[in-house]
């Protein structure tokens, strides 16, 4: 695409406005406008670990190391004080006219937005409860602790981690989502992370997608791009 990147922000505009069905892909690049670190880049939770995110924040350490995976999440993953940014705001507003957020973000800013339609495809921070008797704990009681005052059971909040597979209904609405959308819109994510990339493989053909990201995914073939950061981008959309 040859054009400036305010011409295509008026053709997603047109493209927004025109769509009877839109369904967002978002990621980490959402939050980090909320103070939120992304993962992987510089900056990110993962940099400067000892231990790889696949072994720190694995079903394996949450059970034979709940002290050592309690102190990971707890030091690098809550931000309580987060306040959900315009680009939470605005496709809560787009979602809850005609549309569907599927986000890999486990923060929660998507439905403190009021974002009445998502899937929280990789679960909730504040979902917690304990793996024994399965009763909701709250953050501050996690915090306190790993282990349940009631049963002494392992307390874990509710994110899909390394060895746990998708929930199943989660996946299923997602796919539906994607399929019965004539408009996609993927925005701060690297789109490596599966099966959530595999999402955009369910669209219908003629389906338009557009990507808003810093840097530009994997097989973007027939995919409108706008390689900028999404806050200026949603800055100028009318939703």
């Amino acid at each position: 695409m040859t054009e400036t990147n305010d011409k295509k922000i008026a053709q997603l505009q047109q493209d927004l406005d025109n769509a009877e069905h839109i369904t967002y892909l978002t990621g980490a690049g959402v939050s980090t406008h909320s103070n939120i670190p992304d993962y992987r880049s510089k900056t990110g939770i993962y940099n400067g670990v000892s231990e790889s995110p696949e072994v720190l924040l694995s079903d394996d350490t949450l059970y034979h190391h709940p002290e050592k995976f309690h102190d990971f999440v707890m030091n690098n993953m809550y931000f309580p004080n987060a306040q959900p940014n315009l680009i939470h705001k605005k496709i809560a507003q787009s979602c809850n006219k005609k549309g569907q957020l599927i986000t890999q973000n486990v923060d929660g800013l998507d439905k403190k937005a009021g974002n009445k339609h998502v899937v929280e495809f990789h679960g909730n921070l504040y979902d917690i409860y304990c793996t024994k008797c399965h009763e909701k704990v709250s953050y501050e009681d996690y915090k306190e602790s790993y282990l349940h005052k009631k049963d002494n059971g392992i307390i874990r909040p509710g994110i899909v981690l390394y060895g746990e597979p998708i929930n199943q209904k989660k996946l299923i609405d997602s796919v539906n989502a994607v399929q019965s959308s004539d408009l996609i819109v993927i925005c701060g994510t690297s789109f490596v992370v599966y099966p959530f990339a595999q999402l955009l493989s369910y669209r219908k053909p003629d389906a338009k997608v557009w990507m808003l990201n810093n840097t530009q995914i994997p097989n973007a073939d027939g995919v409108y791009s706008i390689i900028d950061d999404a806050l200026i981008t949603f800055s100028k959309l009318k939703i």
